[in-house]
């Protein structure tokens, strides 16, 4: 096994066994030459010499070093016309293992110089057997050989374009999947978020209103609606979220828009918050992912002034000057001091995020009356 790793680096055992075949043969082909009186002017011993060095030669270096063993059967087969049957496979080797046209070219002239033998004169018939034997054993092979590499070569090329383009389609398979996903959490931050906020709200004015049965009972109710919304949405997105699983029971409810600011800015209200609306006139649509984006901008505002200004009244306004849809969040100082709010912070980070994606601008920023604003273009 470390002979054959030596000789024959990366080889199978069938490349070791062609190998050694081809030799064989070659070496009979020069046998059978040998035997004829076209062995020229050398004796037995020397020509069975001549033999073994050029089956050792091709043995060991035909695929590493092509060159060397169709150079020395060249210069070989000057002494013996019969060493002649070596230079065919060698001629391939060089065409088939060799990239370099120069070396090509000049195996190729030491091949046709060899077998034509222009120094032997003779009867221009012979002559021109002879180039054409040179051309037959020499220039044909080698031609056959270069084909092959230049198909093999083309074939790998071809090969490694496929495995790229696969691979590119599987990073671009997986991005699609990251970027749905992570737009899908972002919803579900938006929306859950939102109404756990209410939820939050209402729980304290029950606490408020503990001497007015109705209210409490009127605000008891709006926390387990916001509740069961929550956990409808959230069931939702997360059914969305399963990979490989799909709830044909999970229903396909319509994306929020413009024309539920209304609906939000009312369930605002009966959580106990002072929200204005300024609303753009119903005669003037918007795309769906602008009026998307408008929404959640509205809701995530309305959720931090919920969080950070309990008491605090909030303007929302929604204009259209040109070829824009500005949405505006205005929220006074807080009327009482806000409790200690959880969460990561990634609100307006994902409401960045959302606007840029629509080539839009987002600004939020504290007011110098203590209050806060949350400012959006979007292009429509």
């Amino acid at each position: 096994m470390g002979l054959r790793a030596r000789i024959w680096p990366g080889l199978s055992t069938r490349g070791v066994v062609l190998e050694v075949a081809i030799a064989v043969l070659s070496t009979v082909a020069i046998g059978v030459g040998g035997a004829t009186p076209d062995r020229g002017p050398v004796t037995v011993a020397l020509f069975a010499a001549l033999t073994a060095v050029v089956f050792v030669l091709m043995l060991t270096l035909r695929r590493r070093a092509p060159l060397v063993p169709f150079l020395a059967s060249a210069v070989l087969s000057v002494l013996s016309p019969a060493i002649n049957g070596a230079l065919t496979p060698l001629s391939y080797a060089v065409g088939r293992y060799v990239g370099r046209w120069p070396v090509r070219i000049v195996a190729a002239l030491a091949g046709m110089l060899a077998v034509s033998r222009p120094w032997a004169g003779g009867p221009i018939g012979d002559q021109v057997s002879r180039v054409i034997g040179g051309a037959v054993l020499v220039l044909l092979p080698g031609a056959i050989g270069i084909l092959v590499r230049t198909r093999a070569l083309l074939l790998a090329v071809l090969r490694d374009r496929a495995e790229r383009a696969e691979a590119e389609r599987e990073l671009l398979a997986r991005d699609a999947v990251l970027t749905e996903r992570t737009r899908i959490a972002r919803e579900m931050h938006d929306a859950v978020g939102h109404r756990v906020s209410l939820m939050v709200l209402q729980a304290g004015a029950i606490e408020m209103a503990a001497g007015d049965r109705a209210r409490v009972e009127q605000l008891a109710e709006n926390v387990q609606t916001a509740g069961r919304q929550a956990l409808e949405e959230l069931r939702q997105m997360v059914g969305v979220l399963r990979a490989g699983e799909t709830d044909d029971e999970t229903p396909l409810v319509p994306q929020p828009g413009l024309t539920d600011l209304a609906r939000l800015v009312a369930q605002t209200r009966e959580a106990g918050m002072t929200v204005e609306l300024r609303p753009l006139p119903e005669s003037d649509p918007v795309d769906p992912a602008v009026g998307r984006a408008a929404f959640r901008i509205v809701q995530e505002a309305l959720t931090n002034a919920a969080k950070h200004a309990p008491g605090a009244s909030v303007c929302v306004t929604v204009e259209r000057p040109d070829d824009e849809l500005v949405v505006r969040v205005v929220s006074g100082p807080a009327g009482r001091t806000p409790a200690e709010a959880s969460g990561g912070g990634f609100g307006l980070v994902g409401l960045g995020e959302r606007v840029r994606t629509l080539g839009g601008r987002l600004t939020a920023e504290p007011r110098l009356d203590g209050g806060f604003a949350v400012e959006a273009v979007l292009p429509t």
